[in-house]
C-alpha cells in the first residue's frame, strides 16, 4: 500500500495526502510555498492554512475518508469495478489497495485538474484507436462479474483500454474518456495529449449489460433519451457542452464534449458535494437555495444563479430527480476565478420505488417533491431572482415542454419510451 502522496497542480504541488496503516481517514496539508500563491483550491471547507485538515465524518462511500477536495478525483462505482477486476488481474484485492491507493491508480488521469504521485495504475496507451466494441464487451463482463477468459491480443489491447480510460469518469454507468478527431475520425485515448484536430469526449456505453444507477438497470434507448433531454435543455437557455450519439453496431452511445479540457490543458473542477463536503447518497441534505448561496461565496454572479435557477426549474417540469450535489460543478481558471460549470447529467430520472429516484435529491422551497409552480417562484426569490425573471424563466421551460414529441423524434426515441415518460410528466404537473 501506499501511504502518502503528491497532490499537483497544473505542474505545482498542492500538498500532500497521508493514510496511516489501516486508518479508513486520509489526511491533506497544503505546501507551504502553495500557501503562499493565494489560490483558494476548495474555498468552503478547506481554505488554504498550514493545518493538517481530516475529516472523520467523510467516511462514506462518497468520500472514503477522503476530503472533499481530494474525493472528487477517487474512481466511483463502475470506476471501482474495473480497479477491482484489474487488481484481480495483479493477484491482489480490494483488502490490499487503500485510499491513497486508489488517488495513485488515478495519477493523471482523472476529472479536473488535480494529479497524483506516485501513479500506481496501469501505463497510458500511447497511438492506439480506441475500440468501442470491446470497451463495451468488456463493460459487460466486469459489471457481471464474469470470469476473465484468455484473450488474443486484440482482445488485450480493447481490455487494457477500459482499464485505462474507463475509472476515471465517475458514475455508476460504464463510460470512458476519448479524444475524437473530427477530420479523420480517428478515437484515441482521452487521457493523453493526443494531439492536434482533437477533443476530448465523455463517452457513455449504450448495450452494456447490468449497467445502470441507483441499483436499477437502465432503460432501454436510456441514451437516446438522455439525448432528448440535452436538445431540450440547450433550447430552454441551459448551458452545456456539446453532446452527440455515436451508432456503432446497432448500438448508440452517448458522448458529451469535456468542459475540464480546453485543447489540451486542464481545468481545475470541483462539484459542489466536494466544495460543501455534503454526501450525495443521502437526500435532501442540499438545497438549492443552498447551491445559488455557494455560487455567491464564489463569484457573486447572478448570471451563475440564474442559470442554476433555469436548471431546477427544468429538473422539476421534466422530471430529472437524480438532482444530486455531484451533479453540479464548479470550475477554477489558473488566476483563481470560479464559475459554474456548464450543465450536465440532465434526463429523465424519476421510480416512485427507489429511494433516490421517488423525490428530487435537493430541497427547492424546503420541498423535494409536489413541487408548485409558487414553490419556484418562493425559491428564486430567495435567490434573489426577480418573480418577473422567475416567471420568464418557467415560461421558457414550458415552452420546450409543449414541444417535448418533437424532440424525443429527432432523437430517435421510440413511441414506448415517449409515452412511458410523458404519462408521468403530464401525471406531475
Amino acid at each position: 500500500m501506499i501511504n502518502t502522496a503528491e497532490v499537483i497542480l497544473w505542474g505545482t504541488r498542492i500538498g500532500y495526502v497521508h493514510q496511516d496503516e489501516g486508518s479508513p481517514y486520509v489526511s491533506f496539508e497544503y505546501d507551504r510555498d502553495f500557501i503562499d500563491s493565494g489560490t483558494e483550491v476548495s474555498p468552503i471547507k478547506m481554505k488554504l492554512s498550514k493545518l493538517v485538515y481530516e475529516f472523520p465524518d467523510l467516511s462514506g462511500d462518497a468520500f472514503h475518508g477522503a476530503p472533499g477536495l481530494i474525493a472528487d478525483s477517487l474512481p466511483d462505482k463502475f470506476g471501482n469495478r474495473v480497479i477491482e477486476r484489474w487488481l484481480m488481474e495483479q493477484g491482489k484485492s480490494l483488502q490490499d489497495f487503500n485510499t491513497i491507493d486508489r488517488l495513485c491508480y488515478t495519477g493523471t488521469r482523472g476529472m479536473g485538474a488535480l494529479e497524483y504521485r506516485p501513479t500506481a495504475g496501469p501505463e497510458n496507451a500511447i497511438g492506439e484507436d480506441v475500440n468501442i466494441e470491446k470497451m463495451v464487451e468488456f463493460a459487460s463482463e466486469v459489471l457481471s462479474d464474469k470470469e476473465r477468459k484468455k484473450l488474443s491480443s486484440e482482445e488485450e489491447i480493447g481490455y487494457s483500454q477500459l482499464v485505462q480510460l474507463g475509472t476515471s469518469a465517475g458514475g455508476a454507468r460504464a463510460k470512458a474518456l476519448i479524444a475524437v478527431n473530427e477530420k479523420t475520425n480517428e478515437v484515441k485515448s482521452g487521457q493523453i495529449d493526443a494531439g492536434n484536430g482533437f477533443d476530448y469526449w465523455l463517452i457513455k456505453f449504450d448495450g452494456v449489460k447490468k449497467n445502470g444507477d441507483h441499483d436499477l438497470k437502465d432503460s432501454t434507448q436510456y441514451t437516446l433519451i438522455e439525448y432528448a433531454y440535452y436538445l431540450m435543455a440547450k433550447d430552454a437557455g441551459i448551458e452545456m457542452e456539446e453532446c452527440r450519439i455515436l451508432e456503432e453496431n446497432g448500438r448508440h452511445h452517448f458522448m458529451t464534449k469535456r468542459f475540464d479540457r480546453v485543447g489540451n490543458q486542464k481545468i481545475h473542477m470541483q462539484t459542489l458535494g466536494a466544495l460543501t463536503h455534503i454526501d450525495y447518497n443521502y437526500p435532501g441534505l442540499c438545497s438549492y437555495e443552498q447551491a445559488a448561496e455557494i455560487v455567491r461565496i464564489l463569484n457573486s454572479s447572478m448570471r451563475d444563479i440564474e442559470q442554476l435557477y433555469r436548471r431546477m426549474v427544468f429538473n422539476v417540469l421534466l422530471v430529472n430527480q437524480d438532482d444530486h450535489v455531484k451533479n453540479i460543478s464548479f470550475l477554477m481558471d489558473r488566476s483563481g476565478n470560479w464559475k459554474l460549470s456548464p450543465a450536465y447529467d440532465i434526463t429523465f430520472s424519476y421510480n416512485q420505488n427507489n429511494i433516490w429516484l421517488k423525490a428530487h435529491q435537493m430541497l427547492i422551497n424546503g420541498k423535494n417533491e409536489n413541487i408548485t409552480y409558487d414553490d419556484l417562484i418562493i425559491s428564486g426569490k430567495n435567490m434573489g431572482i426577480s418573480s418577473v425573471k422567475c416567471k420568464k424563466i418557467i415560461n421558457d421551460v414550458n415552452k420546450v415542454l409543449d414541444n417535448i414529441e418533437n424532440y424525443f423524434a429527432r432523437a430517435g426515441v421510440g413511441e414506448k419510451s415517449f409515452s412511458k415518460i410523458i404519462k408521468i410528466i403530464n401525471e406531475r404537473k
